[in-house]
This record gives C-alpha cells, sequence and structure tokens, in this order.
C-alpha cells in the first residue's frame, strides 16, 4: 500500500492513494482506519473523503461500535459509479467484459475463433460489441472511465499501433486506438496482454503486501507479466515478458525469427505439434494455410482429444506446457520471486490434464528452493484475464496511486 503526503499542492495523488485503501477493504474501512493505512493526517482523510462523497465515488456505509468513544462511520465504494471496459484480443478468442470500480464483472461477451483477417472488420465489431455492452449495463456513458484493449505484442502504445504480432497474420502496424476512440467517443487505451493480465491479477487482489510474481500467459501463444514489489514491469517499450525465444532445451525446428531450433515459440507452435501427432499416428486437422484461425481450431481438437482420453493428444499436450512450465521456472529464477499464476483461454482448457506436472516441472527447474519454496496457482480471473486486465488497466491508469505523481513540474 502506498503511503500519502500531507503535502497540499498534491491533492490528486492523495485522493489515490485513498481509494486505493478504501477498494482494497471489501468490508469498507472507517476515517481512522484510512488514518492508519495511508499515514494521512485526520484532516487530509477528511478534506479528500468529503470530496468523494460529493463526486458519488463513495458512500456512508455503516455505522460500528469498537470500544469507548464516537461510533465509526465505514466508508464503501459505489462501485458503479465508475465502470471500465475491457477487450481482450487473442488469435483464439475476442473477449468484453465490462467492469464496476470495485473489480466486479457487470457483463462479458466471447466470441469463440473469431475470424480477424481484416483488421478494419474486426475493429468495428469491436466497437459494435462494447456498444451493446454499455447499452445492457445501462450506466450513464459519463460514468465510463474508458476502454482498455489487451493485444498480442508487439505493441506501440503512445501511437495506439499494434506492430506485428507473430501469431496474428495481416496485422502487421495496425493502427486501433484512433479508430476505437473515433468509433466510441471513449478514452482508449492499447496494453500488451500479458502486462494486462498482470494489472489485472495485482489489481484485483484484495490483500494489502508486496507482491513479486510472473504470470504466464496462456493464449495462442504464450508470454509473462512480471509483478516486483507491486509494481508491473513494462520495460523500455512497454513490451516486456516476451518468452517466446526462451531456450527449452528440447530440439523441434528451426525458429525463423530467432535461427534456434529449441526456442517455445516453435516448440509449442501448432505445424511441429501437428507434425509430432502424426508421426505418433494422430491426425489433426491440417490446413493448407495456416492462419490464427486454424491454429485455434487445431488446438482446440487437441485439446478435446486430450480430454476424450486420447493417449497421443494427452502426451502432446503435457510435454507442451512443461516446456512453459520450464521457462517460467526460469524466469521465477531471475527474478526470485515466490510465485507463478497461471491464466489465459488456453490454460482453461489444458488445466486438469497437466496442472501437477506444471508445478513439478516449475519446482524441478527453481534453483533457490533451499532458501524459498515456490508457489504455482491459476488465477482466479481465469480465462476472463485479458479482458479483465484491460478494463483494470483503464481503472489503474484513471485511479491508482503513481510515484510519478509526486515530480516536480
Amino acid at each position: 500500500m502506498r503511503r500519502g503526503t500531507n503535502l497540499g499542492r498534491l491533492g490528486d495523488f492523495n485522493q489515490a492513494v485513498i481509494l486505493e485503501s478504501i477498494r482494497r477493504a471489501p468490508e469498507g474501512i472507517s476515517r481512522v482506519e484510512l488514518a492508519g493505512s495511508t499515514g494521512l493526517s485526520p484532516q487530509t482523510i477528511s478534506n479528500v473523503v468529503r470530496r468523494l462523497l460529493d463526486d458519488g465515488i463513495v458512500r456512508e456505509d455503516r455505522t460500528i461500535v469498537s470500544g469507548p468513544g464516537k461510533p465509526r462511520t465505514v466508508l464503501e465504494l459505489e462501485g458503479n459509479r465508475l465502470v471500465s471496459i475491457g477487450i481482450h484480443l487473442d488469435p483464439s478468442v475476442l473477449s468484453f467484459v465490462a467492469m464496476n470500480l470495485r473489480g466486479e464483472v457487470l457483463r462479458e461477451r466471447r466470441i469463440e475463433v473469431p475470424n480477424l483477417e481484416v483488421a478494419a472488420e474486426t475493429i468495428q465489431l469491436m466497437a459494435t460489441t462494447v456498444k451493446e455492452l454499455i447499452a445492457e449495463i445501462r450506466i450513464p456513458k459519463k460514468h465510463i472511465v474508458g476502454v482498455g484493449i489487451a493485444v498480442p505484442g508487439p505493441v506501440n502504445v503512445e501511437d495506439g499501433v499494434v506492430l506485428n504480432p507473430p501469431l496474428l497474420d495481416g496485422w502487421a502496424d495496425v493502427e486501433l486506438v484512433n479508430p476505437l476512440r473515433k468509433l466510441l467517443r471513449l478514452q482508449v487505451i492499447i496494453e500488451k496482454d500479458t502486462i494486462a493480465s498482470a494489472v489485472g491479477e495485482l489489481w484485483q487482489s484484495k490483500e494489502e503486501k508486496n507482491n513479486d510474481f510472473v504470470f504466464i500467459y496462456c493464449g495462442h501463444g504464450f508470454g509473462a507479466g512480471l509483478v516486483l514489489n507491486n509494481d508491473v514491469h513494462h520495460g523500455a517499450s512497454n513490451n516486456a515478458g516476451e518468452i517466446g525465444h526462451y531456450s527449452t532445451g528440447h530440439k523441434s525446428f528451426t525458429c525463423e525469427e530467432c535461427g534456434a531450433d529449441d526456442c517455445l515459440a516453435a516448440g509449442t507452435s501448432y505445424e511441429y505439434i501437428s507434425n509430432q501427432a502424426k508421426e505418433r499416428g494422430l491426425e489433426l486437422p491440417t490446413y493448407e494455410i495456416v492462419g490464427p484461425e486454424q491454429r485455434a481450431e487445431g488446438m482446440n481438437r487437441l485439446y478435446e482429444l486430450a480430454h476424450e482420453g486420447n493417449k497421443v493428444a494427452k502426451e502432446l499436450v503435457s510435454e507442451t506446457m512443461t516446456m512453459v512450465a520450464e521457462v517460467a521456472g526460469q524466469l521465477a529464477n531471475s527474478l526470485d520471486v515466490r510465485e507463478v499464476v497461471f491464466g489465459g483461454p488456453q490454460w482453461d482448457k489444458v488445466r486438469e490434464l497437466v496442472e501437477d506436472e506444471v508445478r513439478e516441472a516449475i519446482e524441478r527447474r527453481f534453483a533457490l528452493r533451499g532458501v524459498h519454496e515456490i508457489e504455482t496457482r491459476t488465477s482466479e480471473l481465469r480465462s476472463n484475464v485479458g479482458a479483465v486486465g484491460g478494463a483494470c488497466v483503464v481503472m489503474d491508469a484513471s485511479l491508482s496511486p503513481k510515484a510519478t505523481a509526486l515530480l516536480l513540474r
């Protein structure tokens, strides 16, 4: 939890600190407790809370008596006063959520194996779906904070451009933010999907503790969100978390991008997996041209067969996710974290099949086991983590306390 300051000119930062403290208290919090958690003076607390009450963002819920003295009034968020929209663009699924200030998902929408070949049509579909969500939740547009889009990297966050995602054919240098902003007349933010997922995981946490973890995003491809001391690491270009070209030690075929024959991207590609399946006597769907839609259909078929008990399919899923887990273990070593969190649309499909093997592979790779344990768990946000992450990116940008607010200008 960030601490505030009693300097008068820093009111916006203090408001964000107080709002953050209220948000992380699901049962409510009193003014006295706010003073303790934020380090702010009672006068500062009183001034900021009055402003939040006047704006309708916070409400006085009830009074509690705890020992002698004046009963304390509990403050709670007026959840639906502010709402954000999250969009997750993954080659295997296009998902949407409307999320309120408490982090509650009010509405969601999913389009499985979407046709993403024409970017302009996808952008129009996004705008139409967002308008439908806003109409369904019946929240005045003035209370919509904005729209956050989680997309595969690399991205240019400042210009709102999807640069050239390796598994999203036809999306090189696609301008996404400005067209949606014009169609929706709302603030729009773009973020790399792994970073957005980490923001969502951190923002949704109700525990006031220092968080250090690696988030492994499992979608059409694999990536990592890195959280150190409660901060999501974005990297110099806002593209941190690329793990596709980490060495796995398992030879597959020569990767066109990095030139290695044992990188994660090559070893988990549908082209390699379908070839391995054929060699072992299992026929998966084949295509003359393999694009996002074809890859998603082929992998979904593999998962179906694995859940039906097909031995070869189960082996291939296990081998694929073990490679991912070994890379996650390498990251845990490098960053000295205590936790690895898995989530994303594909993790939901394979979790029951490989959860124990993934945990064991991470523990095998973790070199600091003599110092502390490493925990592996599944995100509570599950397959919605990208879309919820997009919504949280908007809330976080608008409401969370940032140290940069303290810089003199």
